[in-house]
């Protein structure tokens, strides 16, 4: 009788004279009866629940099988829900408690710990709510990367399996995926099949699964190679990315995700920081928090012994801004055993519509801009302990963020350098994927029972458009569609009174149904328009939300070589389809650049790139410690080695570090250096030019003079690196010496940043280095590679630290030249090489046309390293920092230190005063220049890396230092 009523309700708004004509179209000889069937009935639901008032019964949610994320568009398509039992979750109190026994009371004989929730099903992840009508799962399990099954080789193992029970009343399988493994129970042997059948294939099959690798092994597929909104932008330096960090921060609308190394609530974003007051992190939060947004933060919990970033004190603060921002901080050391490791991920992801990555961390120190000033007297850019200097002291307590740590009339500020990108479309959230996995990870591990931290769930990122072909089916099935709601359109007047929406399919289509049309979809007759750049829109506030699909445009013939194979060439100059072949003038290019929605100042030419449309893959080093997952994933490494070997005229690598090892080290296992050998070796023996130019810190960041006691670290470092580049057997350098002699200089080179300036009006010169924190390398001006990943094992190996990176390739290309000759080069990564050059060699936008052409000696070697080589001399002769090539040993570093310290009466820890006259001779007398008079001669930031410095001393620790007994991994 219940079934009856209902269905009478279920047509009391839409009379059968409405239905008859859709449920039972003329048949024509050039259709199936099932297609015209299938077709039909769709069209029928579809009209049928246009009335929100059946779709709100709860009835029609069960018997339809359809629930609060069953229509979101945010989420995926609908594909499989009903009610399964499970035991793993805490006990769920809901309204049937009381209908329990009467012994339950004292024996709880009706608790066998088995309840029952609504299980949904979506392309990327199984999610249990306590009912259909709930917002908040209950548990849910992301879809991860599956391993080999059983070390069979070309099998794969299954995300769920039948399991067999004792009592054959009962029908149970289990769902595994990382390292989790959960038991569901079904009513039946046919549903336990059904779930089984429908999990794997939302989960496995090809190549639309989350659970198949894509190239370089990475869990993201390689984005826009169809017109999908994947776009990106650059910045260089903390402004730039700052500045636009907050723009976005400002304009969300629903949820922002911020993932740091170190994160300090006290960073402005904006300077000056006196008139910027509402910039700073903490305020911008607590403002969009008061609005309703959620924000999510997840820190890394350091080991205090080792680092002092005080995750506990960051902690404490956020968590006072709003009840809306939720903070976790992993791993927790004792029970997961991990202390070596950090998670070294920098993110900001805004609506899951844009999403910043790359060097900078939400921190103190990060701040700058193309000067890289070295004071701040007074305080007006970074204030109290953001003027920072690693080097001279690492502060001891954040109590008082506003007073300084360092006396800044006495030492530089060191400069930052570093790069940044924004994402958007499915780029964006392929990282926010990424960022759910490991929050709900270390959710379940630090606050399993806590009601406060809720579960993620991830969006729907879209897969299917990038593979699919198209075919006359799609368009067969579209135009009957159309037909059947013009038909339904003039038959039926109740439609326009009911409150109908346009609303998705609720069979869904299988993946080899949907086909492209123009550009668009279109799904039972309505339109679904492409607007990536709109904010993603949230649920309604009843129990369903019913919308337009922001489905993205299909691609036809896209080339799939290479999606899966590592070894895959990346050409970066083939010959592209005439829509992505666009070219544009390259003359001053930053100062027409389209800067999207961004909001950048005039101060800022050269410091934030084009917005433009690429090719995107976010690349990721992660595993079971870091993410939960399933297998260690280090397609960030594979990525780089890729790229080397298949570089046709030169690679530009600026990162933080450079450790790395030949074919055969058994120490060194990351082979980013055997990539770089071996392409050149092969430039060599192919009688061609090819170019390796490195940029990196001329030392580590890290507290300590070189010859201090408590300075081993930065000691140990120093050895990794020179055993990479240039000392002993296992060093490039010294291999290419052995083949090529001296000419190994026109295929590799280092360098580092240093700058100088006034710490006040009428204080005393300074120089220090310019941190090199940056993680980008650009190939033959084509690709770029942006991210979180230092050059060495501990972010290559996917095991250690956890990286996030994405690989863009351009689309847009503008003229250019290489190797002498016209070349294709992209917007994007030329523009950036471009920024970054003129930076550090001092030219101003009128003087770009001078290293238009990367390769050339006239740019390489009379150019880059002519600049380089004079800056160097020039810093040598007004200060004599540290490092430098004419100091090889430990006791000539102490008669160096012991000479400017009794001459200056006061120097920096790395020699960085310079003298109040600079003594010369001329004509037999002496006379005394101004340091600033020489230093002018500097031209931008550019020297050389100091391959002699301490060369005469072994700089491992030694067994009279701590550092002596900690594994040798720590520091590489």
């Amino acid at each position: 009788m219940e079934v009856f009523e209902t269905g009478a309700f279920f047509f009391r708004d839409v009379p059968s004279s409405a239905a008859l004509p859709i449920i039972r179209p003329e048949l024509g000889r050039q259709h199936s009866m099932s297609d015209r069937a299938r077709v039909a009935m769709n069209g029928y639901l579809n009209h049928f629940l246009g009335n929100l008032d059946i779709v709100n019964s709860r009835e029609v949610c069960k018997f339809l099988e359809v629930s609060t994320l069953s229509f979101s568009p945010e989420y995926g398509p609908k594909q499989k829900e009903d009610y399964v039992m499970v035991n793993h979750l805490p006990t769920i109190h809901n309204d049937d408690d009381h209908k329990k026994c009467s012994p339950c009371q004292w024996f709880n004989c009706c608790n066998d710990n088995w309840q029952k929730v609504w299980a949904v099903l979506k392309p990327g992840f199984l999610a249990l709510l306590k009912d259909p009508f709930d917002t908040k799962p209950l548990d849910i399990i992301v879809f991860d990367v599956l391993p080999a099954s059983d070390g069979i080789e070309g099998a794969r193992a299954t995300l769920a399996v039948e399991m067999k029970e004792r009592n054959p009343l009962r029908h149970s399988f289990k769902v595994s995926c990382g390292n989790r493994s959960i038991r569901l129970r079904s009513k039946s042997s046919a549903k336990v099949k059904e779930w089984v059948t429908a999990i794997n294939d939302a989960a496995l099959r090809l190549p639309e699964g989350w659970c198949h690798p894509h190239r370089f092994g990475s869990f993201a597929p390689p984005r826009g190679l169809a017109e999908d909104g994947s776009e990106v932008q650059w910045f260089v330096d903390g402004r730039a990315a700052f500045e636009s960090i907050a723009s976005a921060i400002d304009g969300a609308k629903s949820e922002i995700f911020i993932c740091g190394w170190w994160v300090c609530p006290e960073l402005y974003l904006r300077r000056p920081f006196q008139t910027n007051a509402s910039s700073r992190l903490d305020a911008l939060l607590e403002a969009k928090a008061k609005q309703g947004v959620q924000i999510y933060i997840l820190l890394y919990k350091e080991v205090a012994l080792a680092l002092k970033i005080n995750s506990v004190y960051s902690k404490r603060k956020l968590l006072e801004i709003h009840e809306n921002v939720r903070v976790l901080r992993y791993p927790d050391h004792f029970s997961s055993g991990v202390y070596l490791w950090s998670h070294h991920e920098k993110l900001v992801i805004i609506d899951n519509h844009i999403c910043f990555i790359g060097g900078l961390d939400l921190c103190f120190g990060r701040y700058d801009s193309s000067d890289h000033k070295v004071g701040d007297v007074p305080p007006n850019i970074w204030p109290g302990k953001d003027y920072y200097n690693p080097r001279e002291s690492e502060p001891n307590t954040w109590e008082d963020t506003m007073k300084d740590e360092i006396n800044r009339e006495k030492y530089p500020r060191m400069p930052w350098h570093d790069v940044h990108c924004a994402l958007w479309g499915p780029p964006c959230r392929d990282v926010a994927r990424h960022f759910v996995q490991r929050w709900n990870y270390a959710k379940r591990n630090k606050a399993p029972n806590e009601q406060t931290i809720p579960l993620l769930m991830p969006q729907h990122h879209m897969v299917i458009p990038h593979y699919m072909g198209s075919s006359s089916e799609m368009e067969v099935e579209k135009k009957i569609v159309e037909d059947i709601y013009s038909d339904m359109k003039r038959n039926d007047s109740v439609a326009s009174l009911s409150s109908f929406q346009d609303i998705p399919l609720l069979i869904p289509q299988e993946a080899d149904e949907l086909r492209p049309s123009d550009g668009d979809l279109k799904s039972n007759g309505l339109e679904m328009k492409h607007d990536f750049d709109d904010q993603p829109s949230r649920a309604s506030k009843g129990p369903f939300s019913f919308r337009k699909s922001k489905n993205e445009a299909l691609v036809e013939d896209t080339p799939m070589k290479g999606f899966v194979d590592d070894s895959d060439s990346l050409v970066p100059n083939q010959d592209l389809s005439p829509d992505i072949g666009k070219r544009t003038s390259e003359k001053e290019w930053w100062e027409t650049q389209e800067r999207g929605d961004q909001v950048v100042s005039a101060d800022e030419t050269g410091q934030v790139g084009p917005r433009v449309k690429c090719r995107c893959q976010v690349l990721r080093s992660v595993s079971q410690w870091s993410a939960g997952t399933s297998q260690v994933e280090e397609s960030i490494h594979k990525a780089y080695c890729s790229l080397i070997e298949t570089a046709e005229h030169f690679v530009y690598i600026e990162n933080q570090f450079f450790i790395s090892g030949l074919k055969g080290d058994e120490i060194i296992r990351n082979r980013v250096l055997e990539a770089m050998y071996r392409r050149i070796i092969r430039a060599h023996h192919e009688k061609k030019s090819f170019r390796i130019i490195i940029v990196i810190p001329l030392l580590p960041g890290f507290q300590g003079g070189i010859d201090d006691a408590g300075a081993a670290s930065v000691r140990a470092i120093m050895h990794w690196q020179y055993r990479t580049i240039c000392r002993g057997p296992n060093s490039i350098l010294q291999n290419l010496y052995n083949l090529l002699g001296a000419r190994m200089h026109d295929y590799i080179s280092f360098y580092g940043l240093r700058s100088y300036g006034k710490l006040f009006e009428g204080g005393p010169v300074a120089a220090s280095q310019v941190y090199v924190h940056s993680k980008v390398m650009i190939v033959d001006d084509c690709i770029v590679l942006i991210g979180s990943a230092n050059i060495n094992d501990r972010s290559l190996l996917g095991s250690r630290d956890s990286e996030i990176g994405v690989l863009i390739e351009d689309k847009e290309l503008v003229d250019s030249f290489m190797g002498g000759k016209p070349w294709r080069a992209g917007k994007f990564a030329s523009s950036l090489r471009h920024s970054l050059w003129s930076e550090h060699l001092g030219l101003s936008a009128v003087e770009i046309n001078q290293i238009i052409d990367p390769v050339i000696d006239s740019t390489y070697k009379d150019i880059w390293m002519a600049t380089a080589k004079t800056n160097t001399m020039i810093y040598q002769d007004v200060i004599s920092c540290i490092p430098n090539d004419l100091i090889q040993s430990r006791s000539a570093l102490r008669q160096c230190m012991t000479h400017w310290k009794e001459k200056l009466g006061h120097t920096t820890i790395d020699l960085g005063i310079a003298p109040v006259k600079l003594e010369s001779y001329q004509d037999g007398n002496i006379r005394g220049t101004d340091p600033m008079e020489r230093l002018k001669s500097v031209k931008g930031h550019l020297v050389s890396f100091p391959l002699d410095f301490m060369c005469k001393e072994d700089l491992r620790p030694g067994y009279k230092e701590s550092e002596y007994y900690a594994s040798p991994q720590v520091f590489h």
